[in-house]
């Protein structure tokens, strides 16, 4: 990969591997702190990494650098809780994102990356089996799973909160 491929992966994948990141952890620093241990390990093995494959190597890299340090640090997931007086379309729209955030917070790491991979991201089945490394059928098998019990937990929340 040359100079000028490696900063046009950056131009063009930065935003993507933060906002996967970011979503995952919940932490902006953290989050950075990934991307830039991302792109510094893309430099370093930018001799070897073919451009055409450089987006699906940025996101395993990142991929794997969040699970070790989501390990490392025990990361625990603060959620924002809806406004005592937010009211009408608004604190419906937050209590749902709160209600989609609890039910990710459910899966395993695993399971919750493959769920942002391919709804929040967009990425098919075969690109998510390249980036994080599990077979085809493991993919699909992990997200069915992880849509079974968000189905699951969102439905047990929406039942909490209309009786609450």
């Amino acid at each position: 990969m040359t100079i000028q491929e490696y900063n046009n992966c950056v131009k063009l994948h930065s935003d993507g591997v933060f906002r996967f990141i970011l979503k995952n952890i919940a932490n902006r620093a953290d989050a950075q702190d990934v991307v830039q241990n991302t792109f510094e390990k893309l430099w370093r093995k930018r001799e070897v990494v073919d451009y055409a494959k450089a987006k699906s190597y940025l996101f395993s890299i990142a991929h794997n650098d969040m699970i070790d340090q989501i390990r490392k640090k025990k990361f625990v997931k603060s959620y924002q809780q809806v406004p005592e007086r937010a009211g009408g379309e608004f604190a419906k729209q937050l209590e749902s994102r709160d209600v989609v955030e609890q039910s990710l917070a459910t899966l395993s790491d695993v399971q919750r990356s493959l769920i942002l991979l391919r709804d929040y991201e967009g990425y098919n089945y075969e690109e998510i089996a390249e980036m994080t490394e599990l077979s085809l059928s493991q993919v699909k098998v992990y997200l069915f799973r992880a849509r079974k019990k968000m189905q699951a937990t969102i439905t047990r929340l929406n039942g909490e909160s209309a009786v609450g």
